[in-house]
């Protein structure tokens, strides 16, 4: 990346790039991975940058690591129009957008303390179907509740 007076940040030689996530989401994208600075791989966080498509976004360089695929899953329900660029050399090798699973199982609470999946007497993990994409919007399929984009990032942020 660079700007009108230089590099803003170093490329990386083998790793991971996540773009065009939503300004001032980089942070909650690193809790999903599990990154706290103290393990000792190079992290570049870039967050408010311009944007054509989002107007601001922000982007994550992680190097010398590849995401599962249960952490893009993560991702794409707090960014859904990230794009996933995996570097080799110094070079993009695959680049692929993000998408919503249909269904998403295990990742989230319901937020209704009523629901089943809360209630703690039956072994019941949270499932929830997508209802919309943009924006976001999933339902529990056990009591009906609905959950936003910005409740899933919440959630996510504070690990689930």
């Amino acid at each position: 990346m660079e700007s009108g007076s230089g590099l803003l940040v170093r490329r990386i030689r083998e790793g991971t790039v996540i773009d065009h996530i939503p300004a001032g989401r980089a942070l909650t994208v690193l809790k999903i991975l599990g990154i706290t600075g103290r393990e000792g791989a190079r992290i570049a966080v870039v967050m408010n940058v311009e944007s054509r498509k989002l107007g601001r976004k922000d982007i994550v360089k992680i190097e010398g690591r590849h995401l599962s695929p249960e952490e893009v899953d993560k991702i794409a329900l707090v960014a859904p129009r990230a794009t996933i660029n995996i570097i080799h050399d110094y070079r993009v090798v695959a680049k692929r957008r993000v998408t919503v699973p249909d269904i998403v199982e295990g990742i989230l609470m319901c937020p209704n303390p009523s629901c089943i999946t809360r209630v703690g007497r039956e072994p019941v993990k949270p499932r929830f179907r997508v209802v919309s994409r943009q924006p976001l919007v999933l339902q529990c399929v056990y009591c009906g509740t609905l959950v936003s984009e910005e409740d899933v990032a919440e959630q996510l942020a504070e690990g689930g």
